[in-house]
């Protein structure tokens, strides 16, 4: 694997904590699959090397970076290190896994984001072939929706679906569809993933599903990530819709505790 599209999660005593709290690491017992609505990071902040940028990513608007949304910037042996705020709680209804998975992947992604769809529809069920539903791995899923107005609203839409206990199911059938979002993709996802339209409707009005993408895409520009998909992989940082056998070193590793 390219070392250019990979850069190591700094996991120091306190910042560690952090970061194992927005990946939902069984070790801190958040809970199972379809569980209460959030668990909040009860440290100040995450740690996480200055990420670069690969071909297979989207890449973010330009100008983005850590310092934008006021994290700090120190020298070590390994490079610069961007120490950034607390995490925003963890949608547990945006989880898959076992709960006492030893290996957690958090994806941030954009509907309209086309690694995205593919890492979707190619990979994922690979992984979960081999990973997910063997109780190695459990993945939770973040917004970040850099792609224009309808890459958010079709945020806010997943929101509203996971609301009826039903993510998953639009994310796949939005996906199935391409990359372009429109209303009518929106409501015919909604459809296929079986919701009460009318909530649905309701809900990605709501106020509360508009705050929990701004704060997971605030999250993502204060971490410095260039693009779509992003990956933490135990907190290390893995870019772009990577061949299956990138993951499987990176979760492999994980396992190792490396």
């Amino acid at each position: 694997m390219d070392a250019g599209s990979r850069r190591r999660a700094v996991l120091g005593a306190v910042v560690g904590a952090a970061v194992l709290a927005v990946l939902g690491v069984a070790a801190l017992d958040v809970g199972g699959e379809g569980g209460k609505g959030g668990e909040s990071a009860t440290t100040t902040g995450t740690t996480v090397t200055s990420p670069a940028t690969s071909p297979a990513i989207s890449p973010a608007p330009s100008g983005a970076s850590p310092a934008d949304a006021g994290a700090t910037a120190r020298e070590s042996p390994g490079g610069t290190v961007w120490e950034g705020p607390t995490p925003p709680p963890v949608d547990m209804k945006l989880a898959k896994g076992s709960a006492g998975a030893p290996v957690t992947i958090v994806e941030f992604g954009d509907f309209q984001c086309p690694n995205c769809r593919r890492y979707a529809r190619e990979i994922e069920p690979v992984l979960k072939r081999d990973y997910i539903d063997t109780g190695v791995v459990r993945v939770f899923w973040r917004d970040y929706p850099i792609r224009g107005e309808a890459s958010v609203e079709a945020a806010y839409a997943a929101r509203a679906a996971s609301l009826q206990g039903r993510f998953w199911e639009f994310r796949g059938a939005l996906f199935a569809g391409g990359t372009r979002v429109t209303a009518g993709r929106l409501r015919a996802a909604a459809v296929t993933a079986g919701l009460d339209m009318a909530r649905f409707d309701r809900d990605r009005r709501g106020e509360a599903v508009r705050r929990a993408v701004d704060h997971d895409t605030a999250f993502a520009y204060q971490l410095g990530l260039p693009g779509t998909p992003a990956f933490l992989v135990n907190g290390e940082l893995l870019f772009g819709a990577q061949p299956v056998s990138a993951f499987r070193e990176a979760i492999e590793k994980a396992r190792r505790g490396g």
